[in-house]
């Protein structure tokens, strides 16, 4: 049987993937437990879901009835805008797409903005999703570095940066957007002021989109200033969100584009959006009648998270004190990047074995060569719950 091409995944389990199993299946015969330090999702996390604020507004009777809108019900984007509101930007709900994810939000970008084979230039280090996405669409990703300033300390702002020259080298007669995540995962790191505005810059210059994926925009962390793209420039630019990361619900299926820039080319920009989603119509009634109580009550999983992220980070520099790993700085998200130490692995000193070092001392990391980092990093969750996260970090072959 022929399948596409651009389902042509390498399908066999990783070196890793088939340890992490083996060691679980092991852990759970000896009745001890893996210490995982990788746990990103929310609901499982321990943190309390209120189900007064959670479910009660699934019952609205309005679910009942199938009102379909390509762009999303008007008062489901009113409640986004609402939230764009609170942000300090005003934002007309004409601008705004509901789409059922945010990797559904991308995909629907690409197929506005590029044709098989175009590109689209994201940043290294970054999350390794969104190849998927660019490929099941037939778009060419290619990279430009973000630097880290070898002085940065670890409280400090801004220590990683846009490379440019070379993202500017990288712009060709098939490019169609730059993708920035503002705050970067898995870096933690924020767009400048002078960042954000030379982007827009260099994309009106060259006619190209903006993509600003701000998941994480409301979890900066220690003062860090963390303002929207919402409000554009001169160029087009498309702002992506969603409730996963917002009000920590990623079973709920919800998230957003918010469309700024030029009026004349928004306009455009959006009656193409609307097609697009009206082929799909994918985002379910329930949901959309549970937004606007959704976000008004968001600050009770946020205030969770703000402090479980606050207190594992405390607990995890005082863990690396006088050892051979570091952390690196970062200023919103909740994952924190180690340099570790390569002689630590198992062979060869790659990051990879690493990780299985760790694993075989009972605790389970990312290494950071799954998000672009290279050899000598490893990537842990700060959503982790403190009695794993503290067991977990004590495990580590970091002395």
């Amino acid at each position: 049987m022929k399948f596409s091409e651009r389902t042509s995944w390498e399908l066999e389990e990783n070196t890793l993937t088939v340890a992490t199993r083996d060691a679980r299946a092991l852990a759970r015969a000896q009745g001890r437990e893996l210490f995982d330090l990788t746990a990103s999702n929310p609901t499982f996390c321990g943190f309390h879901y209120d189900p007064a604020l959670w479910l009660a507004p699934l019952a609205s009777p309005n679910a009942m009835r199938y009102e379909p809108d390509s762009l999303g019900m008007a008062h489901a984007r009113e409640a986004v805008a609402r939230y764009y509101r609170d942000h300090g930007v005003d934002l007309a709900i004409e601008t705004l797409c509901l789409t059922t994810s945010t990797s559904e939000a991308y995909s629907f970008l690409f197929r506005l903005l590029c044709n098989p084979g175009d590109e689209v230039l994201i940043a290294r280090p970054s999350y390794p999703l969104f190849d998927y996405i660019a490929q099941l669409d037939a778009v060419r990703l290619r990279e430009y570095p973000l630097w880290l300033d070898p002085g940065a300390t670890i409280d400090g702002d801004h220590a990683w940066h846009i490379d440019f020259q070379a993202l500017e080298e990288l712009i060709g007669e098939r490019t169609r957007a730059i993708i920035v995540v503002h705050p970067n995962n898995p870096t933690g790191s924020l767009v400048s002021p002078e960042e954000r505005a030379q982007l827009d810059r260099l994309c009106a210059k060259h006619s190209l989109a903006l993509i600003v994926d701000e998941v994480f925009l409301d979890y900066a962390i220690g003062g860090a200033d963390a303002k929207t793209f919402a409000d554009g420039g001169e160029a087009l630019t498309f702002v992506l969100s969603g409730l996963s990361k917002v009000c920590a619900l990623p079973q709920m299926k919800l998230s957003w584009i918010a469309a700024s820039g030029p009026k004349a080319v928004v306009r455009a920009a959006m009656e193409r959006i609307e097609i697009i989603a009206d082929t799909f119509l994918s985002v379910n009634a329930p949901t959309q009648w549970s937004l606007q109580p959704w976000l008004r009550a968001r600050e009770a999983m946020q205030r969770q998270i703000r402090e479980r992220v606050t207190a594992n980070l405390a607990l995890l520099d005082q863990r690396l004190k006088d050892t051979q790993a570091q952390r690196m700085p970062l200023e919103g998200g909740w994952t924190a990047i180690l340099r570790v130490p390569r002689d630590r692995a198992i062979t060869n000193g790659e990051l990879a074995d690493f990780a299985l070092g760790a694993l075989h001392q009972g605790v389970l990391v990312q290494p950071g060569d799954f998000y672009g980092l290279g050899a000598g990093r490893c990537v842990l969750s700060l959503l982790t719950p403190p009695e794993i996260w503290s067991a977990g970090l004590e495990l580590l072959p970091i002395d």
